[in-house]
């Protein structure tokens, strides 16, 4: 395979590899925006693309798939807004109990429902006319429909946040929500509307790896993207453009991969594995040293509230 084909290759693949990412954070941002610190990504994730292959399998619709899928991611995140907002656990270990949670239930129910391994039919590429014809480029233009709207939600999530009352109430919530509390604004509803809507988002990001990227389930599946999804929220100080680009550069990292094994560069099974972990470590370690990481980060993050408390 000669350097042009790899080229193509890459920038064509990157894409389907940066999507996930970016929903999760995208997510991630909706609903830490409002304060709540959300740290269950990996296993709304999971769930997300359990529940699509399952759909899929059921129905045989994409579209359905998908948006079933960010139900249920929506429905498990009941739990953890009633743990963190209502009963006020820590936010930390909320996150992380969710996960391991979500882990079982989804590995225990793709196994009782026998959707492991079970291929599914999906999207297909949509060309975009003469763009797709480009050489080298050309690649990136023919991508299925996920892709393509994927900067639009980006776009309409953005307006929200920045463009309507709506968002400012939410983004209250998660600056100050003594003051948005005095305010007239109902900072419980708003802080569960936002974790409802922001795993919505992250749901959506697992039932793309299952029912668009591979098209098939089995357990564990999501490989640790949305661990990376959270510090790459941290990496954009919560800023959802930052967040895509941070998406497309972990993306374009995982295309990579395949495309020098195909080219006979030979890579260590683990040393593959470890890849997008370390450079999530590398960023981590750039915010951290550069004195970056509290910019742009909501005041109230991680921190309970009930309407008597005064300060």
């Amino acid at each position: 395979m000669n350097v042009f084909a790899i080229a193509t290759n890459w920038l064509g693949n990157a894409p389907d590899f940066a999507v996930p990412y970016a929903l999760a954070a995208l997510g991630l941002i909706l609903t830490e925006r409002a304060g709540v610190l959300s740290l269950g990504a990996e296993g709304l994730m999971l769930v997300g693309a359990l529940v699509g292959i399952g759909a899929q399998l059921a129905f045989g619709e994409p579209a359905i798939a998908l948006v079933l899928a960010m139900g249920a991611a929506s429905l498990v995140s009941v739990l953890f807004a009633v743990m963190t907002i209502l009963l006020r656990v820590n936010q930390v270990i909320a996150g992380l109990a969710l996960v391991f949670f979500c882990q079982g239930l989804t590995s225990l129910m793709g196994t009782l429902f026998g959707w492991t391994n079970r291929a599914v039919e999906s999207f297909a590429a949509v060309p975009l006319g003469p763009l797709a014809t480009l050489p080298l480029v050309g690649r990136l233009f023919e991508q299925n429909i996920v892709v393509y709207l994927t900067l639009p939600i980006f776009l309409a999530v953005v307006w929200y946040l920045t463009r309507t009352s709506a968002g400012l109430r939410m983004r209250a919530v998660g600056e100050n929500p003594q003051a948005a509390d005095a305010a007239g604004i109902n900072v419980t509803a708003w802080r569960f509307a936002a974790v409802l809507a922001g795993a919505a988002l992250v749901g959506l990001a697992g039932a793309y790896i299952s029912v668009v990227s591979t098209k098939l389930w089995i357990a564990g599946m999501t490989g640790g993207r949305g661990w990376i999804a959270v510090g790459l929220v941290i990496f954009a100080r919560w800023s959802p453009w930052k967040a895509l680009a941070g998406a497309v550069l972990f993306g374009c990292i995982e295309a990579l991969i395949p495309q020098l094994a195909a080219a006979g560069v030979q890579l260590p099974q683990y040393f593959v594995l470890m890849t997008p972990y370390v450079v999530t470590l590398a960023v981590m370690v750039w915010v951290a040293v550069g004195g970056r990481g509290s910019d742009g980060e909501p005041a109230a993050l991680g921190e309970p509230y009930l309407r008597e408390e005064r300060r």
